[in-house]
């Protein structure tokens, strides 16, 4: 077994685990990618798969325990506003939402819960899933190959991209909190119990 087959084993695993460095993970196969001349579809393909594995048993959890599951993960502040966000959006727009959250502080494993706890169709939940990894993934990787083929020294191409991601990052959340402030109040009241589908109320 080559380097390469390791190198995407390992991104597999590391992608299907929550919470875990998967962006930093390929923005640095997209420097090496960039640096060898290599191709970057095997790295976007394999991530995607990783995380869409992790999506769906996290979707999965949520709807055998998603009140607890999602109190574990609300203990991180970040991924707590996170899911308050989605609560007072996941029913009006939940594809768009959900893809929307990959760019978010733990959006993917709040998401893919919090969709499960809401007994989301199983096929609507794998189709905003799909198309959110492949985007993210390909975002990550595309933004490493960039910083690598603009700087020949590997770690000062790594740490371009990282800079570019964490400004880009930053942009996203000062846009989210600032359209989000007036929803917040909303979310409270709404993430704070069990989460229910309206159809499940009655």
């Amino acid at each position: 077994m080559d380097v390469s087959t390791l190198s995407l084993l390992a991104l597999f695993v590391i992608a299907a685990v929550p919470l875990a460095p998967t962006e930093v993970t390929l923005i640095g196969m997209g420097v090496v990618a960039a640096a060898k001349d290599g191709p970057i579809a095997p790295t976007i393909l394999v991530a995607s798969a990783g995380c869409l594995l992790c999506d769906y048993l996290l979707y999965v959890t949520g709807r055998r325990g998603g009140s607890r599951a999602l109190a574990r993960v609300r203990r991180r502040r970040s991924a707590d506003t996170t899911i308050r966000w989605l609560t007072a959006r996941l029913e009006r727009r939940p594809v768009a939402v959900l893809v929307i959250a990959r760019w978010l502080p733990a959006g993917g494993t709040a998401g893919s819960l919090l969709a499960g706890s809401l007994r989301w169709p199983r096929a609507a939940f794998l189709t905003a899933s799909v198309i959110g990894v492949i985007l993210w993934s390909t975002y990550a990787v595309l933004l490493g190959y960039l910083g690598g083929s603009m700087v020949d020294e590997s770690l000062m191409s790594l740490l371009l991209s990282l800079a570019v991601a964490a400004v880009l990052t930053a942009l996203v959340a000062a846009v989210w909190r600032r359209r989000t402030g007036h929803h917040l109040d909303y979310a409270r009241g709404t993430s704070g119990g069990t989460a229910v589908h309206p159809a499940e109320q009655a």
